[in-house]
């Protein structure tokens, strides 16, 4: 994968680009340049997975991290609303008036 993201530098104006450019400049060959500009590209590589990782592990509330109360979106105790509190009891009926039979 480095080798396919340094190509990949290299064929665009990029500061990896850039970076060929002045080892090469400094006397390197291509091939030491382009080991460079690899352990270059992986030392960026393991310091975002670093910063990735370091940012799961502080998520805030609402967040996956731990058994925490504080991590749930309704809380430990949710509160119940008027609208979500139960009807009283069931509905009463009222008897209708008896149609007359047909003749």
């Amino acid at each position: 994968m480095l080798n396919i993201m340094a190509t990949a530098q290299l064929r665009n104006p990029t500061e990896g680009h850039a970076f060929f450019d002045r080892t090469k400049a400094r006397g390197k060959t291509s091939n030491e340049a382009m080991r460079l500009l690899k352990r270059r590209l992986s030392d960026i590589v393991f310091r975002t997975m670093l910063a990735d990782a370091a940012r799961q592990m502080t998520t805030g509330p609402g967040g996956q991290q731990g058994d925490d109360s504080d991590s749930s979106a309704a809380g430990s105790q949710p509160h119940t609303s008027s609208s979500d509190k139960p009807l009283p009891g069931p509905a009463t009926t009222h008897p209708r008036t008896a149609l007359p039979a047909a003749s």
